[in-house]
């Protein structure tokens, strides 16, 4: 598994890598300290939450909201750092559903969707964690919603930072008929980091420089795309 820390200050360098390969226009090397503030605006969601606690780890019995909510919360951390706003579907390890809702999956996508849409963000990107019988599948996943060519372009741009920096990446993109890209208002990708169903890919998912570094790969994506 190739991945390396990057420091804040250096991940320009790295964008300008990824951008060169893709084709695009290069970055100045500069640190982000440097950098002018955007005033751009992306949607994290962290999928599942509360009684809907998703895949669990094959090894350690851990969560996927838990690890979806830690990915989010260290992608936004970055994002605010680059001077990126960020609006959270979730923050904390509670629901989005009304506790009285008598169905509490509906009333949960209603919520996201309801956060999504008022936001008036650039993109959103949902976070989330795979689970597969076979165990010896890996490597993360990018989704965007069927004739979103914005959807595609987004999904495009992440997958190629990602697979730039861990090689179990999966190197192309996929129609993903998932609820909270279908109703996005903006461009959207459903990012499935790793599969904890893969006790390997379980143990890096749970390490913290792994996260951070996965985090960072979005955000080159992110920054990418919006050809900062």
């Amino acid at each position: 598994m190739k991945f390396l820390v990057f420091k804040k200050c250096y991940i320009w360098a790295l964008v300008a890598v990824i951008v060169a390969i893709a084709g695009a226009t290069a970055f100045a090397y500069l640190p982000s300290s440097t950098m002018p503030k955007p005033t751009y605006v992306v949607v994290i969601d962290a999928g599942h939450g509360g009684r809907d606690g998703g895949a669990t780890g094959v090894k350690t019995g851990v969560s996927e909201s838990e690890l979806n909510l830690k990915y989010a919360c260290t992608l936004r951390d970055l994002c605010q750092d680059f001077g990126i706003g960020v609006v959270m579907t979730r923050s904390n390890m509670n629901g989005l559903y009304e506790e009285t809702a008598s169905n509490k999956k509906r009333s949960e996508m209603e919520r996201r969707r309801q956060i999504i849409n008022s936001s008036n963000a650039n993109l959103m990107i949902s976070l989330h964690m795979n689970s597969f019988p076979l165990p010896s599948c890996s490597g993360a996943q990018i989704f965007y919603a069927k004739g979103s060519e914005s959807g595609f372009n987004l999904a495009k741009s992440v997958q190629t930072s990602v697979c730039q920096s861990f090689d179990n990446a999966r190197d192309y993109v996929t129609v993903g008929d998932y609820f909270v890209l279908n109703v996005s208002a903006m461009p959207a990708v459903l990012v499935e980091c790793g599969f904890l169903s893969n006790p390997e890919e379980e143990k890096n998912l749970l390490d913290e420089t792994y996260r951070q570094n996965f985090c960072y790969a979005l955000l080159a994506g992110i920054l990418s795309y919006f050809k900062m």
